[in-house]
């Protein structure tokens, strides 16, 4: 990636799937994370984020915003990226640990996904966990996790 990078985040970078899908679909902020993304080496991805981001492209397609090339030819794209990012990976310690953080999250409303990001993030010792999800912004930053963009919900 080149060009000028907009805002500096600390690497490596771990990508949850709304993150993933801004990349190659046009939504607000997409633009704003890709000038972030410019120059990024260490980028963290999971095949979670990959299969979200096939759920959301699938849900996308059924409602009739992309077509099915469309959203077969984007997910192709991300896969591409995948392959040139560290893999964060579904190991039995990383489940054990978004177990923990399940039965241990007081004030912040913890979903298995949600446990299942943070959880890769901490074991893949992501800097920055950028997220648009309300929820896991909540669920990491309770955790220590540097968590970005800023942005107002």
């Amino acid at each position: 990636m080149r060009g000028q990078r907009s805002e500096a985040w600390a690497g490596p970078i771990y990508l949850d799937a709304s993150a993933l899908v801004k990349l190659f679909v046009p939504e607000p902020e997409s633009d704003r994370l890709n000038r972030a993304l410019v120059g990024t080496e260490d980028v963290i991805l999971s095949d979670l984020a990959l299969t979200e981001m096939a759920s959301a492209l699938g849900r996308r397609t059924r409602e009739g915003a992309l077509t099915h090339a469309e959203s077969r030819r984007l997910y192709r794209e991300a896969e591409k990226l995948a392959a040139s990012c560290r893999r964060a990976e579904l190991t039995p310690p990383v489940h054990r640990l978004a177990e923990r953080l399940l039965l241990t999250s007081r004030n912040v409303p913890l979903r298995a996904l949600d446990a299942l990001h943070v959880a890769m993030a901490l074991d893949a010792k992501a800097a920055t966990l950028v997220t648009y999800d309300p929820r896991l912004r909540d669920a990491a930053a309770s955790r220590g996790v540097f968590v970005a963009p800023e942005i107002s919900f």
